[in-house]
């Protein structure tokens, strides 16, 4: 089966400008400032929103605020890249306003992940490359991880060596394909939507946090039923972090609630990859082929 190509943006260089905004919860200046200061140290512009430091009850803003400051970032050509400030929720409250007309045309990075699943999503439905990594509110969290960001968007070659330190077994195999996915409770909120994830034939990443255990055994029963676990190359579990049970147990975690769901099929799985809502938080370029090579305990992807 040949995968839809996708677009890949034009990679950074020394002196790009970098948008920065929060389509949802609201952020205060000072969680930012020393990402700002880690932006410049690197050769780029950082260049705040307008209406980034706004307040709407939970929210960074009004709607109609938010989408503002996305849309002028989206449009403008002298930015090269938008990074997103933190997640949170309310970029699937915007996500219909905003039109990627002039994005088509100048592709940019949009980075970061969470709630920002809602772009990535859509963005692999037009045909984009776009970057599940680390945001500004937590650059001084894993320096490694900020630098991942910047290697992987400024076009350099990556590999990512990780051990799998969960209590379930990776099911060891290679596969080379596109990589899609994100927060799996964004994936789920998609589904039926124009910014559903088509999975059929790609390697499906995700990750979740603060979540009941059994919404987790819900939602991949709805991928399952909606066969986007089936005809997989290839599964990368990240983070499952603060999961929440009930005062009767769920009976497993999360990581065995995901295996159980996909045992019978034989492509490749690992678990615990450093990716997703836990200090290490490495970069990946969603809608780009990459190489996934598993073993029992330790998993290798390049790109």
């Amino acid at each position: 089966m040949k995968l839809s190509e996708t677009r890949r943006p034009p990679n950074l260089k020394p002196g790009d400008s970098i948008g920065i905004c929060s389509p949802a919860r609201k952020i205060p200046l000072a969680e930012i400032e020393l990402a700002l200061k880690m932006i410049e140290a690197q050769g780029y512009y950082p260049v705040l929103g307008k209406n980034m430091f706004n307040e709407d009850n939970q929210f960074s803003g009004t709607d109609a605020e938010r989408a503002e400051d996305l849309q002028l970032f989206l449009d403008d050509p002298a930015i090269q890249a938008v990074l997103f400030a933190r997640g949170g929720y309310g970029t699937l409250r915007i996500i219909d306003e905003l039109d990627f007309d002039a994005f088509s045309e100048n592709p940019k990075w949009l980075i970061g992940y969470s709630d920002i699943t809602v772009l990535h999503n859509h963005l692999h439905a037009l045909g984009f490359e776009s970057m599940h990594a680390t945001m500004p509110i937590n650059f001084g969290k894993d320096v490694y991880s900020t630098e991942t960001l910047f290697k992987a968007a400024t076009g350099h070659a990556v590999t990512y060596d990780a051990t799998n330190s969960t209590s379930v077994k990776n099911r060891p195999g290679k596969c080379t394909s596109q990589l899609v996915g994100g927060n799996l409770s964004l994936i789920y909120a998609l589904q039926g939507s124009v910014s559903d994830l088509d999975t059929y034939g790609k390697i499906l990443f995700l990750e979740d946090l603060d979540e009941y255990l059994y919404h987790i055994d819900r939602m991949m029963i709805s991928l399952k039923r909606a066969e986007k676990i089936h005809g997989l190359a290839g599964l990368i579990v990240g983070g499952m972090n603060e999961m929440k049970d009930n005062t009767i147990p769920f009976g497993k975690n999360a990581e065995e609630i995901i295996a159980s769901h996909v045992d019978g099929f034989d492509f490749p799985v690992c678990y615990g990859f450093p990716a997703g809502h836990d200090v290490k938080n490495y970069a990946l370029p969603l809608g780009r082929t990459v190489h996934l090579h598993v073993e029992s305990d330790s998993s290798r992807l390049e790109f």
